[in-house]
């Protein structure tokens, strides 16, 4: 059965380098749910605004069809997408019972450590109290500490998810 296995949690979690080294250990294709908001939500989040529920929906819903899309072809994917509310997590699940979070869990001043350092991404270091503001721990998730190397973390999903 083909699978979307989502790789959630706050800004500057590690959803990317995580999902895409987890996608590239089991031969799926990894997406970024940053590439698919639209320039408005960009635009918002480089100048320093927080996303409300009208921003997001949109973006979460057409991270629900591309899942969809993608299992109904026959493919197994890894998604980095925030999904940092039950009801977003919800959305990603609609006509997709093949979904599975992982939640890249860290404390605030380790994530807001890591987002200082970065650089070229549109999200601010500033907006970071937001994403936690926001995040709801998800229950029914495979959550994993983010304060280890990227490869200890997949390794530690791969595991938990019984992929290798």
């Amino acid at each position: 059965m083909n699978k979307a296995i989502v790789v959630m949690g706050v800004s500057g979690s590690g959803k990317t380098s995580v999902g895409s080294e987890l996608a590239q250990r089991v031969g799926w294709q990894f997406f970024d749910g940053d590439d698919f908001h639209p320039p408005q939500n960009v635009q918002k989040m480089a100048q320093g605004t927080p996303l409300n529920d009208a921003d997001r929906i949109p973006w979460l819903e057409t991270l629900q069809k591309l899942i969809h899309t993608q299992i109904s072809q026959g493919n197994s994917i890894v998604l980095a997408c925030s999904a940092l509310k039950a009801s977003y997590r919800e959305i990603l699940c609609k006509n997709n019972p093949e979904v599975m979070f992982v939640h890249l869990a860290g404390d605030f001043q380790l994530i807001a450590d890591r987002m200082r350092k970065r650089s070229a991404h549109y999200m601010q270091a500033n907006m970071l109290e937001s994403q936690f503001a926001t995040l709801e721990v998800p229950a029914d998730a495979w959550s994993v500490s983010v304060d280890q190397p990227v490869a200890n973390i997949v390794e530690e999903i791969l595991q938990s998810l019984g992929l290798i």
